[in-house]
């Protein structure tokens, strides 16, 4: 009896973990049907975004000079292979997660005048991660 008894507070306990990790994470935001979300600061709001990008096919990392320093405020451009425009957003944070088709796309993260390029092809499984990195923060 005891082991049904057990089987329930775990559920209980791993449903409450689960609820306050999603109460960390920024409200996503749409742009021409793409999903995103931006943020990641503070350690809760970091550890959130890392676990749910799981869920997103496209996550990028902003950071600046030799100690890495996370940014926010970075303009984010994305274009399909065709060169239409599909996502033009400000990260609120160093992390920014999308959910983009699979396919190629060109990636622009501008900060301070300067843009950094990265041509970054989404599979169907998803899973891409790109980093931005400047050398002065």
């Amino acid at each position: 009896m005891k082991a049904i008894l057990c089987v329930p507070a775990g559920a209980i306990a791993l449903a409450l973990a689960l609820h306050a990790v999603g109460a960390t994470l920024p409200q996503p935001k749409m742009e021409n049907g793409i999903t995103y979300l931006s943020g990641g600061i503070g350690n809760d709001e970091s550890v959130a975004m890392k676990a749910e990008a799981k869920s997103y096919p496209l996550s990028m990392i902003f950071s600046a000079g030799k100690d890495n320093e996370y940014l926010a405020d970075v303009k984010i451009n994305i274009k399909d292979k065709a060169g239409k425009d599909v996502l033009n957003a400000v990260s609120n944070g160093p992390i920014m997660l999308v959910k983009v088709p699979a396919g190629r796309y060109t990636v622009t993260a501008e900060r301070n005048g300067k843009s950094l390029h990265h041509a970054v092809h989404v599979n169907h499984k998803g899973g891409k991660q790109v980093y931005f990195h400047w050398a002065s923060a």
